[in-house]
C-alpha cells in the first residue's frame, strides 16, 4: 500500500529523494528487481591432476 505523497502524485522514481529514500520500499510503490542468482563461492578452477 502505497502512503508516500509523492509516490502517489509522481511515482517513487520520479522523486527528488528516491536514491537516498530508506522507505521507498515499505511506503512508496518502488518494487526492487529480483536479485541475479547467486551460486555461493567463486568458481575454482578445475584441480589439476598429478600422474
Amino acid at each position: 500500500m502505497t502512503l508516500c505523497p509523492i509516490a502517489l502524485v509522481v511515482g517513487c522514481k520520479k522523486c527528488p529523494a528516491f536514491s537516498i529514500c530508506p522507505v521507498k520500499a515499505s511506503i512508496g510503490d518502488y518494487k526492487p528487481d529480483a536479485p541475479a542468482a547467486h551460486t555461493g563461492a567463486a568458481k575454482k578452477p578445475p584441480a589439476s591432476k598429478h600422474n
